[in-house]
């Protein structure tokens, strides 16, 4: 096994695509409980598809789905009774993202180290720099924002093969 265990290599399909590619979507309640049932939900998708992540990798993404779920629900509930999660594999790539209605786009301010929140986003484009990664909040066509952070499968963006 070439792959720290988690079976053969995937081989490409005949389209070009490895078996793990594709792109799942759930929606939850703007809830705190939504939270641990988002993050498990995404380790498990993961883990059911098979997309040889290294385990660093998955624990940041996973940490970044709390951090946006998160903020999701403490300050767009009221206007968004609902949150959408996504996740796309490709070949090289995950990219995690969280909709919601609030037509409020975040900006990730510099650190007050005197505060004891207030830091989500910044931890969210931390742990994707770092990753080799990049992250962004674009506005949706209903209004609403989408948060996204997109993270290389290979570590320090090496080429998968």
């Amino acid at each position: 096994m070439g792959n720290d265990g988690r079976g053969p290599d995937p081989l490409p399909r005949g389209d070009g695509r490895v078996p793990y590619e594709g792109v799942w979507r759930f929606t939850a309640p703007a809830v705190d409980a939504s939270v641990p049932q988002a993050r498990h939900a995404v380790r498990d998708l993961l883990a059911r598809q098979g997309v040889p992540a290294p385990d660093e990798l998955v624990q940041g993404l996973l940490l970044i789905v709390s951090e946006l779920v998160t903020n999701a629900v403490r300050h767009a509930a009221l206007l968004s009774p609902t949150l959408a999660v996504e996740v796309a594999v490709g070949a090289e790539w995950v990219r995690v993202s969280v909709e919601d209605n609030h037509p409020y786009r975040p900006t990730a301010l510099f650190a007050d180290y005197g505060q004891t929140g207030g830091r989500g986003l910044l931890l969210v484009r931390e742990i994707a720099l770092e990753a080799g990664g990049t992250c962004d909040a674009e506005h949706t066509a209903d209004g609403g924002k989408v948060i996204w952070a997109a993270l290389p499968l290979k570590p320090n963006g090496a080429r998968a093969t």
